[in-house]
């Protein structure tokens, strides 16, 4: 079961809809990282940027905006049956990101979605090795919804070098 939360703050945007698909991007998540998750458990928080700049302070030390945080519940191997932990994204911020890479708003926050449900699994970018597969992975799971490769000038300097 995938809770979601739209803060009532949420900055300027009454016409703020979360995206249809979440549940898809969740199941594509699981499946490009080789599990059946037609039942995972996690919550999905929409919020302020003031909100997401707060929770980065507090657990990243790091005192601004950001597009997505993760909050995993388990460490690796992780059990379907229990919940994978919160996501919380600043929708505005996202909005802002959306416009400026000219994807559409709702790809971009399935993207991020993606991201962070990749990170309540076990995935990480903190190395290039790491950050190759992690993006490897939001490729497909992005192919697999019919959305846009979400790195596409990554893509085209792995095919140069």
């Amino acid at each position: 079961m995938i809770d979601i939360v739209v803060d009532a703050e949420v900055d300027g945007m009454a016409d703020f809809e979360p995206p249809s698909a979440i549940d898809a991007a969740v199941q594509a998540a699981c499946a490009v990282a080789g599990l059946e998750a037609s039942e995972a458990e996690l919550c999905i928080r929409f919020c302020p940027d003031l909100e997401i700049r707060a929770l980065n302070r507090q657990w990243r030390n790091q005192d601004k905006v950001t597009d997505v945080l993760s909050f995993p519940m388990q460490m690796p191997p992780v059990d379907l049956s229990e919940s994978l932990g919160d996501i919380a994204l600043a929708a505005p911020f996202v909005r802002q990101e959306a416009v400026r890479l000219g994807v559409p708003e709702d790809a971009h926050l399935l993207h991020l979605i993606i991201h962070a449900t990749l990170h309540l699994l076990g995935y990480d970018h903190i190395d290039d090795d790491e950050a190759e597969r992690m993006q490897q992975l939001e490729r497909e799971a992005m192919r697999r919804i019919g959305l846009h490769d979400p790195y596409p000038g990554e893509a085209a300097q792995q095919a140069v070098a």
